[in-house]
């Protein structure tokens, strides 16, 4: 048993995420009953955390389970796999309540998307507790309690879907649905060190959900990996011509590959800092991350997108939110939170003039925004700014819960995609998340781009032990002993190194072609594989090459004072050989290299007159460590700097934060 700090402890039980699930269903090593009786016990150890305002009972959940094995229907990806619902969102014979009990009702019919999952197999589990009538990001706007952060009880768990995000952290349930208006699917992702994913409206009909601002609403997934999220959009979203803001596109819009070089926008902070050092800090190792994943930084001006975020609590859509509650409200004003209350009474004395006015502005920033992304593929920002604790909420319940939605309130009303992802850990153990945006229907690139990362940075899945998947370009067979020696590129001992056959040849790559950089995907859709990681012999300098993107270096071999620089060994096809000739660029040219064991390989080598003047990073021993060493002032500018210094700058907290300039 692992305990957690909030005391629910740890029951040993079977991995939750969706592809392990599905493999044990395909292996005969598990069936939907046999999990069903592992996730009881843990799902009743949870009772008294407020994740749940309705679950399903045990011999329900079982029943369920042994029906669903029963059934003639096609072993989809969700086949037998457990999710819950937001209490929000209708399934049809449990309550829907909102988090307010007087409010409650029973539908007949589910939601369209929760429809979807159950015909696909998916195991309903119960209702998830949220912020009354999806109005908070904070988590702990509900008369049933709020659900401890599992990282530190005395911090908020962030909403509104605290409960989805609760229940997927404690890997109770393989995923959740949530909702997301102004950030309630993003801002408990990052608390809970898991992935939200915030489609472009329309893609997941809002038919059976309760509405907050009904022209702004997503149906959000809550999600150990971004993979898992992807894999319930594509069976949740559909057109629903029976929801008026469903979108019907005529391409799939999650298809993505992770692109081999992007540009990404980050928040200008000549202005003001982006949040706590914490998040500071964290965000600085996020642009370090995505720079070796071949992104190049930009600084963005956000003062168009922070002046579109204010329309949403200061503006007309106040109004939209009470819209959907009048009668309600009207009848019934001591049923809701005194803070929900005050909210909603914001929107009863707006003018229709004022209305007008909102959906002008709106208007001009949606056309900056436009504009915006212009220059770019996508922007990040960290998803919270600051973590508060229970003690600040009672405190400041509106000024705390606005600025968790620093990162967050424009998104839906600029009609903007949204994924946020894990971004590891602060030094007081709460989880950090930054989030990818992009414009609509852009979601399976955020997805690919969000997948990489997550595995990248790796750790842990939410608050469980269980591993974030390794990168997938990372495959690591059997170490050779030796490399052997390639004479040429046309010839190779008839035996061939160990762990490579007769038919492939061994490159040597140091750059942008290693596992998980831009260029990788040269080697990989030729064919190649990787056979280990190396060091050239202490005789080669490198250097970062000016003007190059995605960014380069240049190994060249030294007359004197080399040292040894890492680098990765593949396996190529020796068909595949020309046409990799072909993409590479001047002055990288292809030679032989000496690796530290006294073998030579053929790789990437640079011509000696491209690195004079270029910045000598020798003495960081290989291209990741030197990435890594950048701050995000550094990471936003283009290699073109100058410099000859041979030492790797001081590589303490301090000097991983962003510039102030």
């Amino acid at each position: 048993m692992v305990a957690s700090s909030d005391g629910s402890g740890w029951i040993e039980r079977s991995e939750l995420r969706i592809a392990s699930v599905a493999a044990a269903y395909r292996s005969a090593a598990l069936t939907p009953t046999r999990l069903v009786d592992e996730v009881i016990p843990a799902l009743a150890a949870s009772d008294p955390l407020a994740i749940w305002i309705h679950r399903v009972p045990a011999d329900a959940l079982r029943a369920a389970a042994r029906d669903l094995e029963q059934r003639a229907i096609p072993r989809g990806p969700l086949w037998g796999i457990p999710f819950a619902v937001k209490d929000n969102i209708d399934v049809a014979g449990v309550p829907t309540t909102a988090a307010c009990p007087d409010y409650a009702y029973i539908p007949t019919t589910s939601a369209y998307v929760v429809e979807r999952l159950l015909a696909a197999g998916a195991l309903f589990v119960g209702k998830t507790n949220l912020d009354q009538f999806a109005t908070g990001l904070v988590g702990v706007r509900s008369p049933h309690g709020a659900p401890p952060n599992p990282f530190h009880p005395a911090y908020v768990p962030g909403g509104s879907s605290s409960g989805s995000a609760a229940a997927v952290t404690r890997g109770l349930v393989s995923f959740a649905l949530g909702t997301d208006t102004a950030g309630s699917g993003r801002v408990p992702a990052a608390l809970t060190n898991t992935v939200g994913l915030k489609p472009s409206r329309g893609l997941l009909s809002t038919r059976g959900v309760v509405p907050a601002c009904r022209s702004l609403d997503c149906v959000s997934i809550q999600a150990l990996t971004v993979d898992d999220a992807v894999t319930v959009a594509r069976v949740a979203a559909g057109y629903d011509r029976g929801d008026p803001y469903s979108r019907q596109i005529g391409t799939d819009p999650w298809l993505g590959s992770p692109p081999p070089a992007f540009r990404f926008g980050i928040p200008d902070r000549a202005a003001e800092p982006l949040g706590d050092d914490e998040t500071c800090a964290a965000f600085a190792r996020a642009v370090a991350t995505l720079r070796r994943l071949g992104g190049t930084p930009v600084a963005i001006d956000f003062a168009p997108l922070f002046a579109a975020a204010r329309l949403l609590y200061d503006g007309p859509w106040v109004a939209e939110r009470l819209a959907g509650l009048e009668h309600f409200v009207a009848r019934r004003p001591d049923a809701l939170l005194p803070v929900i209350r005050e909210i909603l009474a914001g929107g009863a004395g707006l003018r229709a003039t004022q209305s007008f006015a909102g959906l002008h502005e709106l208007a001009v920033h949606r056309r900056e925004a436009d504009e915006l992304f212009a220059g770019i593929d996508l922007l990040i920002v960290p998803t919270v700014p600051v973590v508060p604790t229970l003690a600040d909420v009672a405190a400041h319940p509106i000024a705390a819960n606005a600025r968790l939605g620093r990162y967050t309130n424009f998104v839906n009303l600029l009609d903007l995609a949204a994924l946020a992802i894990p971004n590891g850990f602060r030094r007081d153990g709460l989880s950090t998340g930054i989030t990818l945006i992009a414009p609509a229907c852009r979601d399976g690139r955020l997805a690919a781009l969000g997948a990489g990362f997550h595995r990248t940075i790796g750790g842990t899945l939410g608050a469980t032990p269980w591993p974030v998947p390794p990168p997938v370009a990372r495959s690591e067979p059997p170490a050779p002993a030796t490399v052997g020696s390639i004479g040429s590129l046309c010839s190779v001992d008839a035996a061939g190194p160990p762990g490579l056959s007769a038919d492939e040849h061994t490159i040597a790559v140091v750059g942008a072609h290693l596992s998980g950089q831009p260029l990788n995907s040269q080697l990989t859709t030729r064919g190649g594989r990787l056979l280990a990681s190396a060091h050239t012999a202490p005789t080669y300098r490198l250097h970062a090459l000016a003007d190059t993107r995605p960014a380069k270096p240049g190994l060249v071999r030294a007359a004197d004072g080399g040292a040894r620089i890492e680098l990765e060994l593949w396996a190529m096809p020796r068909t595949e050989i020309g046409s990799l000739l072909a993409v590479v660029p001047p002055p990288l040219c292809f030679g032989s290299i000496d690796l530290d064991d006294g073998s030579r390989v053929t790789g990437f080598l640079c011509e000696a007159h491209a690195v004079v003047g270029a910045r000598d990073i020798t003495a960081f021993g290989g291209w990741r460590a030197y990435l890594d060493s950048l701050t995000v002032a550094e990471a936003a500018a283009p290699h073109a700097h100058v410099s000859t210094d041979a030492d790797p700058p001081a590589r303490d907290g301090a000097n991983l934060r962003p510039s102030s300039s």
